[in-house]
């Protein structure tokens, strides 16, 4: 049990994916914000026009495409690495997918 321990420990892919979540929980702090944002003109926008911003709605979009890649990653529920590592998501997410969001290429660790 003690060399298993041991072995995991050296293992570069383990510390690799580690730097990997770091960035992302990072990304993913940044990306909060911005659909804070978003969510704050979209309702500015509606209190004046009575619409919604077309552009601010695929962004929201995306942002939570995004936002929910970076959690699947962080949860180790994909190996698919998101953005920046990845393609950034271009169609809203399938129930469970274990397929990438991007546009299929995938960066691997």
């Amino acid at each position: 049990m003690r060399d298993d321990f041991k072995a995991n420990l050296k293992d570069q892919s383990t510390w690799k994916r580690g730097l990997y979540m770091l960035i992302c929980a990072l990304c993913y702090m940044v990306a909060e914000v911005v659909v804070f944002a978003v969510v704050i003109f979209q309702f500015v926008i509606r209190l004046f026009t009575g619409g919604t911003n077309d552009r601010l709605h695929k962004l929201g979009q995306g942002l939570s495409t995004y936002i929910y890649q970076i959690l699947q990653y962080l949860n180790f529920n994909s190996d698919y690495q998101p953005y920046p590592f990845g393609a950034w998501p271009k169609r809203e997410p399938k129930e469970m997918s274990s397929e990438p969001l991007g546009d299929g290429s995938t960066n691997s660790s």
